[in-house]
C-alpha cells in the first residue's frame, strides 16, 4: 500500500500550477510550497499539473525544478515527477550508462518488476533513448551476470499462485547438483531456473531445498557464486520470498555505517511510495526495531528530509 498522503480535497491542476509558478518567482524559490504540493499528489495528478504548467506558462516544469532546486532534494523531486515506467527506464539508463555502472540498481529494477512492467519498461527505454535496454546491458554487464539479466528481461514467466510439487522437487535436486559441482555448465542451470520459474515456484523450491538437504538455498548460492552474479541471483530469490523485506534491507544498507547512500535511499523511497511502502515500513520496524521514519530523520536534513518523510507518510 502507498504511504504518501493526498489531501481530502485536492486543488485543481491549474491552482497547483499557479502556486508552483509563484513559488519560483523572485530570488530563490519557496521550497516548502513545492514540497507541500508535489509530495502530496499521485502520478496522475502530477502529470496533469505538468500539462497545466506548460500550457499556462509555456515552460517545462521539470526543467524549472531542475534549475531552482539543489542537491539531494533536486534528485529526489525530479525522480518523483515521472510515472513509474518512465522513472524505471531513466534509473536503468543512468545506472547502466552513468559515470559508474550501478549493477545493484539495475538488478533491483529488473528483478523486482513483473513481466508486464518489464515489457513496458523496454518499450519506453527504446522510445526515449533510441537504443534497446538489452543492448546497454550487453555493453555494460558481463558473464553470467549479463546472462541472468537478459534472460530475466526476455523470459515470459507464469505469475500465478499454482505450483507443481514434482517440478519443485526436481528443481531442488537440480540446484543441489548445480551448486555442488562448480562446473561452468552448471551456471546455465542456475540461470534457467532462477529466470524461468515463477516467484511462487521459487519460494517452494527454497523450502523444499531446506527440507531435503538441511541447508538454505541462499547460503548455497553465496558459497558457490561471486560478485554481481551472486547478487542478482539472491535478489531474485529474496524478492520471490518477501520483496518488502528486500526493500527494507536495501534502505537499511543505504543508511548504515558512516555516510548515507543517498542515491539508493532516494531510489527506494521514491519508487515504492505509491506501491507498497506501508508494508516496507512494517518490515523495517519488525526487522530492525526502529521506525524507518526515525532512521531517515537521523540521516537527512532540511527540505530533503521533509520531502522524503512526506513520501513516507505519518510516523505511526
Amino acid at each position: 500500500m502507498a504511504t504518501m498522503k493526498i489531501p481530502m480535497t485536492v486543488p485543481s491542476p491549474r491552482v497547483d500550477a499557479d502556486q508552483l509558478f509563484k513559488a519560483f518567482k523572485g530570488r530563490g524559490c519557496d521550497t516548502s510550497v513545492i514540497i507541500n504540493i508535489l509530495a502530496h499528489r499521485n502520478a496522475t495528478q502530477r502529470a496533469l499539473i505538468e500539462q497545466e504548467y506548460e500550457t499556462k506558462f509555456s515552460d517545462d516544469l521539470r526543467k524549472r525544478l531542475h534549475s531552482e532546486l539543489h542537491g539531494h532534494l533536486k534528485k529526489a523531486v525530479l525522480l518523483w515527477m515521472p510515472e513509474a515506467v518512465e522513472r524505471d527506464a531513466s534509473i536503468l539508463k543512468r545506472s547502466l550508462r552513468g559515470a559508474v555502472t550501478d549493477h545493484k540498481a539495475v538488478a533491483e529494477i529488473i528483478c523486482t518488476r513483473s513481466g508486464s512492467q518489464l515489457r513496458q519498461i523496454k518499450q519506453v527505454y527504446n522510445n526515449t533513448f533510441g537504443v534497446k535496454l538489452e543492448e546497454d546491458i550487453e555493453s555494460e554487464a558481463s558473464g553470467n551476470h549479463k546472462r541472468v539479466l537478459l534472460a530475466y528481461l526476455n523470459t515470459t514467466r507464469y505469475e500465478g499462485p499454482e505450483i507443481d510439487n514434482a517440478s519443485v522437487e526436481n528443481d531442488a535436486r537440480t540446484l543441489k547438483s548445480a551448486v555442488a559441482r562448480k562446473h561452468k555448465s552448471d551456471d546455465q542451470t542456475l540461470i534457467q531456473i532462477f529466470t524461468d520459474r515463477s516467484r511462487t515456484h521459487l519460494v517452494a523450491v527454497r523450502s523444499t531445498y531446506r527440507s531435503m538437504f538441511g541447508k538454505e538455498l541462499g547460503k548455497a548460492i553465496r558459497d558457490e557464486t561471486r560478485g554481481n552474479f551472486e547478487h542478482v541471483l539472491l535478489t531474485i530469490l529474496q524478492c520471490a520470498e518477501n520483496s518488502c523485506f528486500y526493500f527494507a534491507k536495501a534502505l537499511r544498507k543505504s543508511m548504515k555505517g558512516l555516510g548515507t547512500d543517498d542515491t539508493a535511499l532516494i531510489r527506494v523511497i521514491v519508487t515504492r511510495a505509491e506501491v507498497d511502502m506501508q508494508f516496507i515500513i512494517s518490515e523495517y520496524r519488525k526487522r530492525y526495531k526502529k521506525t524507518l521514519h526515525n532512521a531517515v530523520h537521523s540521516d537527512t536534513t532540511g527540505h530533503y528530509r521533509t520531502f522524503l518523510l512526506s513520501l513516507l507518510g505519518p510516523n505511526v
